[in-house]
């Protein structure tokens, strides 16, 4: 038997510095054997954070507890969030928290003509399908995608009256819209329809589809947002 061995077979009863003294060995010595003691019968590091450390390196630092224990119940390992977020918190692992994106509907920097804003001092009409109004906006999908929506609405019943959703955002979307507008509801000549600055309803179809149907055109002053705030 070793010293170390009869130290520490003693040690519940006598003072371990005491027993170094009767054997004849440093207590530094006895200490590093001990805590090598420990590290050799320490338990091996659990399967699932190897697994996590290696999800999180493919991943980028990209994913969070949620996606991770996703990612692990993927392949066998059912660990509870609070358990990921212990282990990540010890073997110092941080998501990245990248910028949301929120898509931009309106780019008034195409150089297009624009028409003046002909509802200005107008009183509110109180008719149908004497003013319409329009504007895109994005809807989240649950994949994390958007689509967009472009809508055209009666300002006295408040009714849409045309509306189109795509993945994207041409004038193609407008146009579509308005020609559904048309469709259900066909105008007297006259009507005036208003918008936003937005590329979309500058373009060339838009502006014929209008003159076609005898409608005028509006849009909102430069740098003024509220001027489309009926859309």
């Amino acid at each position: 038997m070793s010293r170390y061995r009869f130290i520490e077979e003693q040690r519940s009863q006598y003072p371990v510095r005491l027993l170094c003294q009767v054997v004849a060995v440093p207590a530094s010595g006895y200490y590093a054997w001990h805590h090598a003691q420990q590290l050799a019968v320490a338990p091996s590091e659990p399967a699932w954070e190897t697994a996590l450390v290696k999800v999180f390196g493919v991943h980028k630092r990209c994913y969070g507890t949620r996606r991770l224990q996703v990612a692990l119940r993927k392949k066998g390992y059912w660990v509870g969030r609070q358990r990921l977020r212990t282990a990540m918190r010890r073997r110092g692992l941080r998501a990245l928290q990248p910028k949301a994106f929120t898509p931009r509907t309106t780019d008034s920097t195409h150089g297009l003509r624009c028409a003046p804003n002909r509802l200005l001092n107008q009183p509110k009409p109180t008719q149908a399908n004497r003013v319409w109004v329009s504007d895109i906006t994005y809807l989240p999908l649950a994949n994390g995608d958007w689509a967009y929506l472009c809508a055209f609405q009666d300002i006295a019943s408040k009714q849409v009256v045309g509306w189109q959703v795509g993945a994207t955002m041409p004038e193609e979307l407008v146009t579509r819209a308005l020609q559904r507008a048309f469709w259900s509801q066909p105008p007297a000549p006259g009507l005036l329809v208003h918008s936003d600055r937005g590329g979309q309803y500058c373009g060339n179809a838009y502006r014929q589809l209008l003159h076609e149907h005898q409608a005028l055109r509006s849009q909102s002053r430069r740098g003024d947002c509220y001027d489309n705030g009926l859309g």
